[in-house]
């Protein structure tokens, strides 16, 4: 058998060896490069299996190229082994040079390791430097310089003469890797520069084609665009927006820019503007429109440099989405009023109740109560209310309705939260509530103008459920809640409180505007109601309590139903039933 010591065995390996190196330098990819160093191995080298093992950015290796075996390829090319067991395996083998070998003998408590690996059966060694099938063998691959960073691990398997490689064979593979190390550094190098070539190229292109790209993207845009100013006095105008957000808010562009947002945002969404960040911000709310309607969008922002040290822009994306909030208002609806009477439900009604009382007691603002209100219960169907408890009914009871109970700004105007709108100074919680005071208990109209309380529950309404059914009843229920909204103003609230019961809640009124409005209630509820050609007639018991801070929502219901009970058992059977 031929041997390394023979100078013509080792004159043709040289060869070889130049041959292999010399292709290192014809690949033209990083990928090229990695593979013929795998060919380089089986074809130069007299291995009949290479492993090229390349350590990626985050430390661990991959198999990058395989030789010598296409069912082995297929296998582990692109398998990962972390980068802890390669440092174990190399810190325990045999130290070959630069080479590391670890025996068959020792190499069992690496099996189980996440290092990818190939091996054929074959048999035990006759000899002792026979190589077994499950000996390894490595060449690792470091970058040129002092750090002696590692590239990547080159392994081998099966040498053509089945002996372990004498001192000339670890030589030249030990030669071959660090060509090898110099190649792939050549060819990430060369990597490197080509896709930063082809990146600037794109960058340069991108930049010519910019403007026009963004004119065309910007005015032919289905939604709507605008680019505001960031700075200065003229923060937050609007310098273009485009024919889409013209048409959504029927203005056109030249008289845009004459505005900014906050001019024309909806004023119970100015917080929620502010509270909207330029960069990255979000935000639903409503613009005005020139027919002085308002539509629902959604806002998307975000901050365009105009050069490198140049003024910076705000550029808006506005989305119509009226037809979106449509839909989840009438979900919101639902969830919060009666399905059928439409009335708002007991949960909507604690909900409007709880947002006018405080746990402040009413001794500490009664002071504040003073004057009170004007005005109350007339003879006629209006009621004759004066205007002064109207407002303040609209104030209290319309937050409800619309869902916005109003925003208090503390904000600090600030470019990055900023439409260009000065927030006014805030205060406390307490200082915007009015609080909450109930007429004197003594029997006397003191002049105390409070949130009254009716409750009210059928009289007979039992019986025609019984009688006639459901379907009446329902009909009974829908006819009684249709005469309870009308009889009051519109800025009270009438409720289902649940099965024959309602509550409602009127603000502004003394003793006897209360006192008068359950009367006329009941006497709107008395005439008969016709039901599939069936004339039907019920009648209402009515309990008045007041809403007073300090006091709880439960506290204040179980008053008036308390009182409702007196009331009813206070009058005949037959003073209470209508038929």
């Amino acid at each position: 058998m031929e041997t390394e010591s023979e100078p013509y065995v080792r004159l043709s390996t040289l060869r070889q060896l130049h041959q292999v190196v010399a292709d290192l330098n014809t690949a033209r990819s990083l990928a090229d490069t990695l593979q013929t160093v795998a060919d380089g191995v089986v074809a130069g080298l007299n291995y009949e299996l290479a492993c090229v093992n390349l350590v990626r950015p985050d430390g661990d290796l991959v198999v990058a190229a395989f030789a010598g075996s296409s069912a082995a390829e297929a296998l582990i090319t692109g398998r990962v082994g972390s980068r802890a067991s390669w440092e174990r395996r190399l810190a325990m083998a045999d130290a070959w040079g630069d080479l590391r070998f670890i025996s068959h003998t020792e190499g069992w408590v690496l099996m189980e390791d996440d290092v990818p690996q190939w091996h054929t059966d074959g048999p035990a060694p006759r000899f002792e430097d026979e190589w077994h099938p499950h000996d390894r063998l490595y060449a690792p691959m470091y970058a040129s310089g002092s750090g002696r960073e590692l590239l990547g691990v080159i392994s081998v398997d099966r040498p053509r003469n089945g002996r372990h490689p004498g001192p000339w064979g670890q030589e030249a593979l030990q030669m071959y890797a660090s060509q090898s190390a110099i190649a792939i550094s050549n060819a990430r190098l060369r990597s490197n520069m080509q896709r930063a070539l082809v990146r600037l190229e794109r960058e340069q292109q991108a930049l010519r084609a910019s403007e026009e790209s963004f004119r065309q993207a910007f005015e032919y845009a289905p939604s709507g665009m605008a680019i505001a100013e960031m700075g200065g006095d003229q923060h937050g105008r609007l310098l273009r927006t485009n024919d889409a957000l013209c048409r959504l808010l029927g203005r056109p562009a030249s008289a845009m820019r004459r505005y900014s947002f906050a001019d024309l945002v909806h004023p119970e969404d100015i917080g929620t503007l502010l509270r909207t960040s330029a960069e990255g911000g979000r935000a639903e709310l409503r613009l005005g429109r020139r027919d002085g309607t308002y539509v629902w969008v959604s806002l998307r922002n975000s901050v365009v440099a105009d050069t490198a040290d140049g003024p910076r822009f705000l550029l808006t994306h506005v989305e119509d989405i009226e037809e979106r909030k449509r839909h989840e208002l009438q979900l919101a609806h639902r969830a919060s009023h009666d399905a059928l009477t439409g009335l708002p439900n007991s949960a909507e009604l604690r909900s409007r109740l709880s947002a006018r009382i405080c746990e402040r007691p009413a001794a500490h603002a009664a002071a504040e109560q003073a004057g009170g209100y004007g005005g109350g219960y007339g003879s006629g169907r209006d009621g004759g209310y004066d205007t002064a408890v109207a407002a303040h009914a609209g104030q209290a009871g319309q937050a409800g309705h619309s869902g916005h109970s109003g925003y208090e700004v503390a904000y600090e105007h600030e470019h990055e939260h900023g439409f260009g709108f000065e927030p006014a100074a805030g205060a406390g919680p307490y200082d915007h509530h009015v609080h909450a005071v109930a007429p004197s208990s003594a029997g006397l109209d003191d002049g105390t103008k409070g949130l009254a309380v009716l409750f009210c529950d059928l009289d007979g309404f039992k019986s025609i459920n019984d009688r006639f059914g459901h379907h009446t009843g329902d009909a009974v229920l829908i006819e009684v809640a249709r005469r309870l909204t009308t009889g009051v103003r519109d800025g009270d609230t009438v409720a289902r409180l649940g099965g024959d019961e309602f509550v409602v809640l009127a603000d502004g009124l003394g003793a006897a505007d209360a006192a008068d409005l359950a009367v006329r209630l009941r006497n709107a509820i008395i005439p008969p109601i016709r039901v599939d050609g069936r004339a039907v007639r019920v009648g209402a018991s009515f309990g008045i309590g007041w809403a007073e801070c300090g006091m709880t929502v439960e506290e204040v219901l179980n008053s008036a139903d308390q009182r409702m009970y007196v009331e009813k058992r206070s009058r005949a059977k037959l003073q209470r039933r209508a038929g």
